[in-house]
């Protein structure tokens, strides 16, 4: 049962870690043209968005514990690891570059000379991390349908 139940979090929250990076992904083609005045509005629709960045935690974490839970499986417990990896990996990237462009734009309000070049960040890094996102889902989903 604590198998099941490490399992079902780990999916269900590298689930709703993709949700939001999928958006982002989604929009990026139509955003990154945007002149200066329409990409700042459509920026304000953001606004709450941080509450999705609290899953990566839990998700890195149980994605970690299951690797450990299935390490007398070695491919479930390496894709597992893999899965938690690449969450760690979207951390890191947010870290390195979304979160600096937040606070140089002071999350989209202001606007400063650089505001094209971090948009440019800020969008590419957000699809690179829906890309991330998904890769680490589907390890996840391999580990759980390779498992014994």
């Amino acid at each position: 049962m604590f198998t099941k139940t490490i399992q079902f979090l780990a999916l269900a929250l590298t689930a709703i870690a993709l949700v939001p990076s999928g958006a982002h992904l989604f929009e990026l083609p139509h955003k990154i043209v945007m002149s200066q005045d329409q990409y700042f509005i459509v920026q304000g629709i953001y606004a709450g968005w941080s509450a999705f960045g609290f899953v990566l935690i839990p998700a890195l974490i149980v994605n970690l514990g299951l690797a450990y839970v299935m390490r007398s499986q070695p491919w479930p417990a390496l894709l597992s690891l893999v899965a938690g990896v690449l969450i760690a990996a979207t951390l890191a990237t947010f870290f390195t570059w979304i979160y600096p462009a937040n606070q140089a734009t002071a999350n989209w309000t202001t606007v400063p000379a650089d505001w094209e070049t971090l948009r440019s960040q800020w969008e590419h890094t957000h699809a690179l991390n829906a890309v991330l996102t998904f890769a680490a889902f589907a390890a996840l989903t391999l580990a759980l349908i390779v498992r014994r």
